[in-house]
């Protein structure tokens, strides 16, 4: 029996892989001096196991995980 997890931004709107999402708040990155701001566009996002995070790239940060808490979908 498998079961698909559902992620969901911060609005309800269910992500999928391959997504863009915005940042809805300023992010400080740990183990660097970099914050994301607000307003960020992130790409072609990738799902974990657990609902509450995703797995992205951005410009600055390489393998980050976000919390979808802070998301919404572009």
């Amino acid at each position: 029996m498998t079961v698909d997890i559902i992620v969901k931004d911060s609005n309800g709107t269910q992500l999928n892989d391959g997504d863009s999402v915005t940042l809805i708040k300023d992010l400080k990155v740990k183990g660097t001096s970099q914050t994301l701001k607000r307003g960020t566009l992130v790409k072609n996002i990738h799902l974990t196991g657990n609902p509450g995070e995703i797995e992205c790239n951005t410009k600055q940060v390489k393998g980050l995980v976000l919390k979808t808490e802070f998301l919404k979908k572009a």
